[in-house]
């Protein structure tokens, strides 16, 4: 009796969990392909539309960012404008893969994209303005980000503009990887949004009679609509899956060691596909003194190389050039790090420039709000509107 007593819990398996749990990871899984796929389709619909516009509309473009400063001006302020250097540099993408855009009239683009997602950490620090001495840590944190942007750009930028560097071995690995424009790979991610991108046209132009010119609108603003869309629940779906359980585990591993660190920052914005989301992750850990100024550097070097894997999966439904411009993106922020990090000394301005700006701040906090909107916002408008007023 008492064996038949206990034979049914051992012939009751618990399926009801398990089943429960397999239901969770597949809905999770068709949720980010459906994320990924409208972003696909929309940077293919940018490109698309870029194409329809004709010469004239391309040329006159690529006037406007011939001028390599303006550029880098107008990547930093479109970028704190949107928060987002994934938006930015995917956007690029899709002008270059659409021949809007030359490659080395995006490269500065780029650098200032690099630069201007920074904008979101200051606008967390200053959550904690009200508490002095967090606040002074946090906006530490911060800052020692755009200052190693400022140094990377500063170091970079006119290396670049002399010798295109990152732009011939981005183009020379370009080749490598899909080849010339003359050699056809059959390419799987292309060959699920083109029939898609090319409906979209066809009803917009041939369906409702549109004219070039309309479509092309139409055209570009459902596709940034799509970019946003997918990119803003992309990020929330992979926090809420992804970083939400990481964070205790993040929290301690960055402590070990600068390579665990830099290795947890790349790791958890290629994740979440965002780096505002990692440093901004970090700012209040640092703030509250849980975090070390020197690990949340080498976690942000990690979070900066780490960001560039949406453009490079925006630059697969485009041409080799977009290809081009988004390996630009990440061997400029491998350069630069390559650069600033390995050196003590070089490595540790940044940390005491954040550091010196952060103690100004917390003296008189009304300088916290003048750097973020002078620095993001006024300087590069004020250059973008004096190219203006010089080219009337």
């Amino acid at each position: 009796m008492t064996d038949r007593a206990k034979s049914p819990s051992f012939e009751t398996p618990p399926s009801a969990p398990t089943a429960q749990k397999i239901l969770s990871i597949l809905l999770n899984v068709v949720i980010l392909l459906s994320l990924l796929y409208i972003f696909l389709c929309a940077i293919g619909l940018f490109g698309a539309a870029f194409k329809l516009v004709g010469k004239d509309f391309s040329k006159h473009l690529i006037a406007t960012t011939t001028n390599p400063v303006i550029g880098l001006m107008i990547g930093l302020l479109a970028t704190s404008l949107i928060q987002s250097s994934s938006s930015t540099t995917s956007i690029v993408v899709g002008m270059v893969s659409g021949g809007a855009l030359t490659v080395t009239g995006a490269i500065p683009i780029i650098m200032g994209a690099n630069m201007g997602t920074t904008v979101t950490n200051t606008l967390v620090a200053m959550t904690s303005i009200n508490r002095r001495a967090e606040f002074q840590r946090a906006f530490a944190g911060a800052t020692m980000h755009d200052f190693f942007n400022l140094m990377a750009i500063a170091i970079l930028f006119p290396i670049e503009q002399a010798t295109h560097f990152l732009e011939r071995s981005a183009t020379w690995t370009s080749l490598q990887l899909v080849g010339t424009e003359g050699t056809k790979y059959y390419n799987p991610i292309k060959a699920v949004v083109k029939p898609v991108v090319k409906k979209i046209q066809h009803s917009l132009t041939d369906g409702m009679g549109l004219t070039d010119g309309i479509a092309t609108i139409i055209m570009i603003i459902v596709a940034l609509a799509g970019i946003f869309f997918a990119l803003t629940y992309l990020t929330k779906f992979l926090k809420s899956v992804v970083l939400d359980k990481a964070e205790g585990s993040f929290t301690k591993k960055i402590n070990n060691s600068a390579l665990t660190a830099m290795f947890m920052g790349l790791l958890v914005t290629v994740g979440v596909q965002s780096s505002s989301i990692t440093t901004s992750l970090l700012v209040p850990l640092i703030g509250a003194g849980i975090v070390p100024l020197e690990s949340a550097f080498a976690a942000t070097m990690g979070a900066n190389i780490g960001t560039t894997v949406t453009a490079l999966l925006a630059s697969m439904t485009g041409s080799p050039q977009a290809v081009t411009v988004a390996l630009v993106h990440l061997f400029f922020n491998i350069t630069g790090i390559a650069i600033i990090y390995p050196i003590a000394a070089i490595r540790r301005i940044p940390i005491r420039l954040a550091r010196g700006l952060a103690r100004k701040t917390a003296e008189k906090r009304v300088f916290a709000l003048l750097y973020m909107v002078g620095i993001f916002f006024v300087m590069p408008l004020v250059f973008v509107m004096l190219d203006k007023l010089l080219r009337a």
